[in-house]
């Protein structure tokens, strides 16, 4: 049996009176990926931040190849041992990659910069760890998924060898998961070794060879994954047998009047589309990267101005190209990155959650504070946001809470139509459920709702699911599809594109 590279015995985190880790235990050995599971509030991030260094253990030992985890204040030592890549970027976008990679250590020709051997590093290191990025290239226009190789390599240029991967995958679609998953399997058979949280449980079995799960701030179980059926894995992460559940579609009723009303909508990423959505109803887009699901949900949100065709909602021609106008015209949305374009993390969730509606809780610019307290106060209670009040700062909550604030502005204008954007990317299992039911809840007060997604678990509430493949749409599932026919739609593998 090697020596673990990483192992964490009996760590114990408490703040004041709230104990964040009560028993975190974790064995890493060599050249695997080992998941981290466990529902939000179980202990990972915890876990992490003792395991990367951030902050001391109060009880509990870390240790790296049998040592000993180094002090605190040794920051290069620790940048040795183990790098984390976050949900949220930790580069500096407007600087180029080969800046970022070498940021603080440039190499220096009499005292100044040496721009050319910054790039020859550059474009060694990468080429080493084979990252097909462009070292001039701004770190702001890279894809997410060359991002996070960026900063793979910026760590395994530091001697790092472990490397934490959080929810990487949440901003990816299917095919960037597929070549992240190809990269990581490369890094490992050179010796890479991985610790890889996400709540998408399908990823633990395509790219690890282990599991950890958390519960309740305490460790669970470790075990091979091969040996750990998926309704044995949601067992232990929610401590109590979890029956596969059916989701019931209501249907929409008959004869209810058509809300959304496409016709030939045209633009350069999707091409003559026709839909509708009736009052009550769900729809579903699908579709793989590229498929032009995404541009053609935001346009109806005001982001994009489509080049022909119409979009009328309840009778009206809906204001392309203007956001405010959409959101006066009766949408609400949800858009698909949160930290990018959903919350304003300097300000508080009350404020987040009120900044479609401030014309109605004040005259003439004016918001009464009280008035907007009280509106958010009924927002995080509608739903169920887990916060000390609407004064707390946005940035302190969890990726399931956060995302239920994005969610409780595109409710709070009473939308006609609402447009959600992979709404459960990166929170866990309680949490996606609470979401979802927002969207029965729409359903019956009458809200014409359009769901894209990449997750069939956020389609299988829709009455009906339409697929796009090259801009077009190809393809249309009643409610009661089974996986593999939709799969092979999304796929183009049952028609000809």
């Amino acid at each position: 049996m090697s020596t673990p590279l990483v192992e964490a015995q009996g760590v114990v985190k408490r703040y004041g009176p709230t104990t964040a880790l009560a028993d975190g235990r974790l064995t890493v050995l060599p050249g695997e990926s080992h998941a981290l599971v466990g529902r939000n509030g179980a202990g990972k991030s915890t876990l992490v931040s003792v395991l990367t260094g951030l902050q001391a253990p109060d009880e509990g030992t870390v240790r790296f190849d049998g040592e000993p985890a180094p002090p605190l204040t040794d920051r290069d030592a620790w940048r040795r041992k183990v790098a984390c890549v976050y949900q949220k970027p930790t580069v500096v976008p407007e600087l180029t990659v080969a800046e970022n990679l070498f940021i603080n250590r440039q190499p220096l020709r009499r005292g100044f910069i040496s721009w050319r051997g910054l790039r020859k590093e550059a474009a060694e290191l990468l080429d080493t760890w084979d990252v097909h990025v462009d070292p001039e290239a701004r770190t702001a226009d890279l894809k997410v998924e060359d991002r996070q190789m960026v900063e793979i390599a910026r760590a395994l240029s530091f001697g790092a060898r472990f490397i934490v991967l959080d929810e990487p995958t949440a901003q990816l679609d299917k095919r960037e998961i597929e070549r992240l998953f190809a990269r990581m399997r490369a890094l490992q058979d050179s010796g890479v070794t991985f610790l890889f949280i996400s709540h998408h449980l399908q990823e633990v079995y395509e790219v690890c060879q282990t599991v950890t799960v958390l519960r309740d701030a305490r460790w669970i179980t470790t075990a091979p994954v091969a040996d750990m059926p998926r309704a044995a894995l949601i067992e232990a992460m929610a401590g109590e047998t979890v029956a596969e559940q059916a989701v019931r579609i209501r249907g929409v009723e008959d004869g209810a009047p058509v809300l959304l009303d496409v016709r030939g909508l045209t633009s350069g990423a999707y091409e003559d589309v026709d839909l509708t959505v009736r009052r009550g109803e769900v729809v579903g887009l699908a579709g793989i990267s590229g498929s032009g699901k995404i541009e053609l949900a935001e346009s109806f949100t005001g982001l994009h101005t489509p080049t022909g065709g119409t979009a009328r909602l309840d009778g009206r021609p809906l204001p392309f190209g203007d956001v405010r106008a959409s959101l006066k015209a009766g949408v609400g949305f949800v858009p698909r990155d949160r930290h990018a374009q959903g919350l304003v993390f300097g300000m508080t969730i009350g404020d987040n959650a009120t900044l479609s509606v401030l014309d109605r809780l004040g005259r003439r610019g004016f918001v009464g504070t009280d008035r907007r307290r009280g509106f958010a106060g009924e927002l995080i209670d509608r739903l169920d946001i887990h916060t000390e009040g609407p004064d707390q700062p946005v940035s302190d909550l969890s990726g399931g809470n956060a995302q239920k604030v994005v969610m409780a502005r595109a409710l709070a204008s009473d939308p006609r139509l609402l447009v959600l954007i992979n709404p459960t990317a990166g929170v866990d299992v309680k949490s996606k459920e609470s979401l979802l039911s927002r969207v029965d809840t729409a359903r019956e007060d009458g809200t014409a709702v359009l769901v894209v997604s990449d997750e069939l678990d956020d389609l299988r509430r829709c009455d009906r699911v339409l697929v796009l493949f090259h801009g077009r749409v190809v393809a249309e599932h009643p409610a009661g599809w089974r996986d593999h026919e939709l799969i092979a739609s999304i796929e183009g593998v049952d028609h000809h594109g």
